[in-house]
């Protein structure tokens, strides 16, 4: 899950795998695979930065416990 800021400041979590697009037209628009639209303050690039720190973190901890699987 990645956080982002909504227009009205509040932040929320966001499923990064359900993102199918990013636009700034110029309010940051994200669609997602189900073709709803959500609006946020945050850019675009921070938004990609966002989702590969997320998916680094996933491939770490999945290293991580393969490598204490091999351990044991």
């Amino acid at each position: 899950m990645i956080e982002l800021v909504g227009l009205n400041g509040k932040f929320f979590l966001l499923n990064a795998d359900l993102i199918f697009k990013i636009e700034e037209t110029p309010d940051t628009t994200i669609t997602l695979i189900d073709d709803r639209n959500i609006i946020v303050k945050n850019r675009a690039i921070e938004i990609k930065k966002k989702i590969i720190e997320y998916r680094r973190e996933i491939l770490t901890n999945s290293q991580n416990l393969n490598s204490i699987n091999k351990e044991r």
